[in-house]
């Protein structure tokens, strides 16, 4: 489709940066673990799985966007389903936010957690409607929200990070080194 071909580099370029990025959040995950640490896994699926969520779906969307689809019809389904579930997944993730323990999430927590993830998914569902009928102005909406999901996953992989560094860090007079 003629379309989508005008999209090329963007979708090789974004699709790359997120397979690049979901393989080095577990390389910083293999590190972290490492660490002495409580254990929590509420706390995970809160704030860390989310992260590798969005950079698949930038990786899903980058991977169906440049096949070589016939018509704008199974895209756009596709498209639709995965802005329609990630929009329930960002709500899911707000909640295990509330009951998890760990940590008190704070505003920039709720921002990049569920606002935006939702903002994203949400833009990603009504492309897909308008896909159809105005498909020129829908491939925008697309990469918006592939690019707006790409960039979530770097701010909270980066924030999980420097938590983990410079907040969760093992008591070192403990065991007396």
């Amino acid at each position: 489709m003629s379309e989508l071909a005008h999209w090329d580099s963007f979708y090789v370029i974004v699709g790359s940066a997120a397979g690049a990025l979901i393989g080095l959040q577990f390389v910083v995950l293999t590190l972290i673990a490492e660490r002495p640490a409580v254990r929590a896994p509420e706390a995970g699926a809160a704030f860390s799985t989310p992260t590798i969520v969005h950079f698949s779906t930038v990786l899903f969307l980058s991977a169906l966007t440049r096949a070589p689809w016939q018509a704008m019809t199974i895209p756009a389904t596709l498209w639709a389903l995965v802005g329609i579930s990630g929009a329930a997944y960002a709500v899911i993730v707000g909640k295990r936010m509330r009951v998890q323990e760990v940590y008190r999430p704070d505003f920039e927590d709720s921002v990049f957690n569920v606002l935006l993830p939702l903002a994203a998914y949400t833009i990603l569902a009504v492309s897909a409607f308008a896909a159809l009928s105005h498909t020129h102005e829908a491939l925008f909406g697309v990469g918006a929200a592939a690019l707006l999901l790409l960039f979530i996953g770097i701010h909270n992989a980066w924030d999980g990070v420097t938590y983990h560094v410079f907040v969760n860090k093992p008591d070192v007079n403990k065991d007396g080194r």
